[in-house]
C-alpha cells in the first residue's frame, strides 16, 4: 500500500465535519494520480470519515501523535479545508507544502483572514476571490493566489426532490456564524416571513434546505425560527399533500438544485454554487443588516439579484411571482458567474485541481532534492 503524497487535514469535531465532506469526492479522484489520506484529531470525525470514503484515515489526537505520523507518511502536500486553530500544529512542520483550499466561495468577511499568509498556496476560485484578497488584507503576497475553480461543482449527485409540475422555490438559509461580524443567516429575522410569502404564491412548491448548523443552533432566535419555518411547511403540507412542500435534512444541497426554479438564500457559498450551475434561474440574497451599499460593494453578487431586507420582505410574494414569470436579471448574472468562477466549465475546476496539486508534489520533491517519486513507498 502506498503512503499519501497528500494529506487532508482536519482538526475539528463533528459539528465542522460539513466542511471536509464535500471535498471527499474530489480527493477521491486526486488519488488516482496522488495517493491521499485524511488526518484527524478527533475521534468522532474519525468515525465519520471511515464510513464515508475508502480513503485511509490516519488518527493523531496529540501534538507528539502528528509528529510521529508526518515522520511516518512523510507527505509532501497538505491540505486545510478551514482555518482551525490546529492547523498550526501542522503549518509548523515545513517539509511538505501547505494549501489552503477551503470548503466553499463566497462573500462572507470569514473567507478572508491573515491566516492565508501562513500557507505556501491558497486556491480560490477566481477573480471575485483574488479581488476580496487584495482588498481585505495587508502586503499578501497574491502569487500564492492559485484560481481553480471550485471542483465541488463538477459532481452530479443524484437529485434528491420527486419531479414536480409546480415551480419549486428553495429557501436555503445559513448559519450565525462564530460572530456578529460574520452574522449573515435570515432565519431569525426573516425566515418565517419569508417562508409564508413564498407558500402564498399560487402553484409553487416550498423547499427549505437550512445550513447543517442551523438545524443544531444553541441561539435562541435561531432555534426559535427553524422551529417556526417547519411548522408552516408542515402546516401547509398538511393543508395540500399534493403540493410537496418540505424540509430537506439531509444530503448534499446541490443534488437539491435540479429540481427547483428560484432561490432565496443568505450571503453564502450556496448562492455563488446557484449562480454557477443555476445561472438561467432567478437568486434572491437577503441582507439582515439592511445596507444595500455595503452589500453591493462587499457581494458583487447581489448585483444580479433580489435582495430582500426589512424594506422589500413585505411585497416578497409579489416579487417571487414576477420572478418565475419574467427574469430581468439573467444576462447580469451570466457576467457574474464569469466574475467569480472565470471561464470554468463544469469538468474544468478538477483538473485545475488536480493539475496544481500535482505541481505541487513535484516543486516540493525538487525542494527537498528528492525524486518524484520520493515521499511514499510500496509495501504489502
Amino acid at each position: 500500500m502506498q503512503k499519501p503524497r497528500v494529506i487532508a487535514y482536519f482538526a475539528d469535531d463533528p459539528t465542522r465535519v460539513y466542511q471536509l465532506l464535500q471535498w471527499i469526492p474530489v480527493l477521491e479522484r486526486l488519488d488516482a494520480s496522488q495517493p491521499v489520506g485524511i488526518l484527524t484529531r478527533d475521534a468522532g470525525t474519525r468515525a465519520i470519515l471511515e464510513e464515508r470514503t475508502s480513503l485511509p484515515v490516519y488518527f493523531a489526537p496529540g501534538f507528539a501523535d502528528l509528529a510521529t505520523m508526518y515522520d511516518d507518511l512523510d507527505p509532501a502536500v497538505v491540505v486545510y479545508c478551514n482555518n482551525s486553530m490546529f492547523n498550526f500544529n501542522s503549518l509548523l512542520d515545513g517539509r511538505m507544502m501547505h494549501v489552503h483550499i477551503n470548503h466553499g466561495e463566497s462573500d462572507k468577511q470569514s473567507m478572508v483572514s491573515n491566516n492565508a499568509k501562513a500557507y505556501d498556496r491558497v486556491f480560490v476560485a477566481g477573480e471575485a476571490a483574488v479581488q476580496r484578497h487584495h482588498l481585505a488584507l495587508m502586503e499578501l503576497d497574491e502569487d500564492r493566489l492559485v484560481r481553480i475553480g471550485r471542483p465541488q461543482l463538477d459532481l452530479r449527485p443524484a437529485p434528491l426532490l420527486p419531479p414536480s409540475e409546480r415551480r419549486t422555490v428553495l429557501y436555503a438559509p445559513t448559519w450565525e456564524g462564530d460572530a456578529e461580524y460574520n452574522d449573515y443567516t435570515s432565519v431569525d429575522v426573516f425566515g418565517p416571513a419569508i417562508v409564508r410569502a413564498a407558500l402564498a404564491v399560487p402553484g409553487v412548491r416550498l423547499v427549505y434546505k437550512p445550513h447543517p448548523k442551523v438545524t443544531t443552533s444553541q441561539t435562541p432566535a435561531i432555534r426559535d425560527g427553524h422551529q417556526a419555518i417547519l411548522d408552516l411547511i408542515e402546516r401547509a403540507a398538511d393543508q395540500d399533500p399534493d403540493a410537496g412542500h418540505a424540509a430537506v435534512w439531509q444530503g448534499d444541497i446541490l443534488a437539491v438544485f435540479p429540481g427547483c426554479d428560484a432561490m432565496i438564500t443568505d450571503v453564502s457559498s450556496v448562492g455563488l454554487d446557484w449562480l454557477y450551475l443555476q445561472t438561467d434561474k432567478p437568486i434572491l440574497i437577503t441582507d439582515r443588516h439592511h445596507d444595500s451599499e455595503r452589500l453591493r460593494r462587499e457581494v458583487p453578487v447581489s448585483r444580479c439579484a433580489d435582495v430582500v431586507d426589512a424594506d422589500t420582505l413585505a411585497d416578497l410574494e409579489e416579487l417571487l411571482e414576477a420572478r418565475l414569470e419574467h427574469d430581468e436579471h439573467r444576462i447580469a448574472r451570466a457576467a457574474m458567474r464569469h466574475h467569480y468562477f472565470d471561464d470554468n466549465g463544469v469538468g474544468d475546476s478538477t483538473g485545475r485541481f488536480v493539475d496544481a496539486i500535482t505541481e505541487l508534489v513535484e516543486l516540493r520533491n525538487r525542494l527537498q532534492g528528492a525524486s518524484p517519486a520520493a515521499g511514499f513507498v510500496e509495501s504489502a
